[in-house]
């Protein structure tokens, strides 16, 4: 793909990042999503592009716009397919914490993986244990032969996990093992990416959350030389066999047996993402460990944003002034 498509989908990621922001700390979640992706379906409409969304909000029946399967983009310019999360962490912007944002993976047309919006178990490593990780094996194993590869002692380690209660017993786990472990309320890109940026102490991202964020990461991933395996799983697996979890489980089966994919099996980063013609961008919405949020002044905005090509693996970080009342017509009433 052509650089140049690196500016124009940090656009879209900027966009949506400002529209999620104009609702931080409103209590609003859903609403604050919902902006984030008109914004960004906005933008991604003006790109060159014959894109497909393969993991987005969700099936066409309860995402009325980003939703798998949808047609993005001017129909004109190459095919690619998009992963998209407009907002990441959309709690956390509901109620004004650190480490939301907004993020989007784009790659050639039949690279990245089609699944549906479900869970997934995920392992992410830095680059030197890259070919190495088994998650067939349990997570004690994997963090030994990291710890290995990385040539530092098991308690030099480093885990990032999110602080959900499915993840309790893990937790305590990872502290017997003797790991420091980094849990944070919500978002798993942003820690996935911190596992292989240079500057980064994390060295593991562990931990079951969903499937667009997973898709996403191991595009990142991929394009930053690190590795990744996965694991799609119905909600009963992932969040215990109530009546309720168990038919929305069926339902996902169902789902997953039609895009050909089937929960619980080993998924290599080589299957979730085929090529190396990678373009990556996330855009800070509040601040946090990967990029600093959003400051506004009136109509004034400063974003910061990052964005990665994975055949030249090349690293940017864009700092942008927004004079938002500029923007164009469709994008003034998200933003002001």
């Amino acid at each position: 793909m052509k650089r140049e498509l690196a500016i124009e989908f940090s656009r879209a990621t900027e966009v949506a990042a400002l529209a999620a922001y104009k609702l931080l700390g409103r209590g609003d979640k859903n609403a604050a999503d919902q902006a984030a992706v008109t914004a960004m379906r906005v933008m991604l409409n003006k790109v060159d592009i014959n894109g497909e969304v393969v993991i987005g909000e969700g099936e066409i029946d309860d995402a009325p716009m980003l939703y798998i399967g949808e047609s993005v983009g001017t129909k004109h310019g190459v095919d690619v397919d998009i992963a998209v999360d407009p907002v990441e962490g959309t709690r956390m912007t509901a109620l004004g914490q650190n480490n939301a944002v907004s993020v989007l993976a784009a790659a050639e047309k039949g690279s990245l993986l089609q699944a549906p919006d479900m869970y997934m178990e995920k392992l992410v490593c830095r680059p030197e244990a890259k070919g190495k990780i088994d998650l067939s094996k349990s997570l004690a194993e994997n963090l030994k032969t990291i710890a290995k590869c990385a040539n530092k002692p098991l308690e030099k380690l480093t885990v990032a996990i999110l602080a959900k209660p499915r993840h309790d017993e893990i937790i305590k786990k990872l502290y017997t093992l003797g790991v420091k472990v980094f849990a944070f309320p919500d978002g798993d890109v942003a820690a996935s990416i911190l596992t292989c940026m240079p500057d980064s102490e994390v060295d593991v991202m562990y931990g079951i959350g969903g499937a667009p964020e997973g898709v996403i990461s191991a595009a990142v991933i991929r394009a930053l030389g690190g590795d990744m395996q996965a694991k799609l799983l119905t909600r009963d697996i992932a969040k215990g066999a109530t009546l309720e979890n168990i038919d929305h489980g069926k339902v996902e089966k169902q789902r997953c047996s039609q895009m050909g994919v089937t929960p619980g099996d080993i998924l290599t980063l080589e299957q979730m993402v085929k090529s190396d013609h990678i373009i990556f961008s996330a855009t800070g919405i509040t601040n946090g460990d990967l990029l600093q949020g959003i400051t506004r002044n009136d109509n004034i905005a400063t974003t910061e944003t990052l964005v990665i090509r994975g055949k030249s693996r090349t690293i940017r970080r864009i700092k942008s002034i927004h004079y938002l009342d500029r923007k164009d017509s469709e994008l003034k009433d998200i933003l002001l």
